[in-house]
């Protein structure tokens, strides 16, 4: 229960008290909510809530999460982190094998305009597409993107600091669904050894599902991309998530997409043809 000791430890610190109610003065020195408070509006004893930040109680039930994540207003997301955290509800899920079936394989050739990847939950990408292995200027066979975004290729990413909030978010669900992957935690153990901004927004203990959204990149061969990502969960592939970028028809975005699948394979990865 010791992740779930500090999950609720640093979730209530980062409740304004004002926001549920509770009148402050500049005598508080207490950060968020103090336990006692939380314990009282989720309708709890102060004991029992006590034994939760220090690990010692035992399993909550569903209703004392379902309070827990309303008085600290978790998200759908973050809730479903919380009751992985204290062992309900938990799905044995077994590590992606990063085999790809063939018939997923021609599927993401047979999107032309855009670049399309399949990752696993460790956002290592297990295959992509040809404009997907131009957009980031490199072979994706054994390319993870959360090590590139943090450790290798920053000035890609137009949106870098929203990237790296994305990447934490989700290998911190990542964590809680695939507690046992070892694989998992050597890489963010590496990432928390090599960034410094990789340690502070972990030790915030945000979660996140990996959704469709806005993504900007500055190419170095094309210029500005200002794609969107569709995000396709693949539920017989553990683990397992199609992404597509893609440009708005006719934008200068989708002619600079149409400019980079010009190169050859020589000019896409910084090499002179003979």
């Amino acid at each position: 229960m010791d992740d779930l000791a500090g999950f609720l430890r640093l979730r209530r610190s980062r409740i304004d008290p004002a926001s549920v109610g509770i009148p402050t003065d500049r005598h508080r020195r207490v950060e968020g909510l103090r336990r006692e408070e939380i314990a009282h509006l989720s309708g709890v004893s102060v004991d029992y809530y006590v034994r939760l930040e220090q690990g010692r109680a035992t399993q909550p039930s569903e209703q004392v999460l379902d309070a827990l994540a309303r008085v600290l207003d978790l998200d759908e997301t973050e809730r479903d982190h919380l009751c992985r955290l204290a062992g309900q509800r938990r799905r044995t899920t077994k590590a992606v094998s990063g085999r790809i079936r063939p018939e997923l394989l021609r599927m993401l050739d047979l999107v032309a305009d855009a670049a399309a990847l399949i990752m696993n939950h460790r956002m290592d990408v297990l295959a992509g597409n040809h404009l997907a292995e131009l957009l980031y200027g490199r072979p994706l066979q054994g390319m993870n993107t959360a090590r590139h975004i943090f450790l290798e290729e920053t000035d890609l990413y137009a949106g870098w600091e929203q990237c790296t909030l994305d990447v934490v978010g989700h290998l911190r669900l990542a964590a809680g669904k695939y507690p046992d992957d070892p694989r998992l935690a050597s890489l963010i153990g590496e990432l928390a050894m090599g960034s410094e901004r990789f340690r502070r927004l972990w030790a915030r203990a945000d979660v996140r599902a990996r959704a469709h959204g806005p993504k900007t990149y500055q190419h170095p061969l094309v210029g500005l991309l200002e794609l969107h990502q569709e995000n396709f969960s693949l539920p017989s592939e553990s683990g397992m998530e199609l992404l597509v970028l893609s440009a708005t028809p006719g934008s200068p975005s989708a002619d600079g997409l149409r400019l980079l699948a010009s190169y050859t394979a020589n000019e896409r990865f910084g090499t002179e043809q003979s």
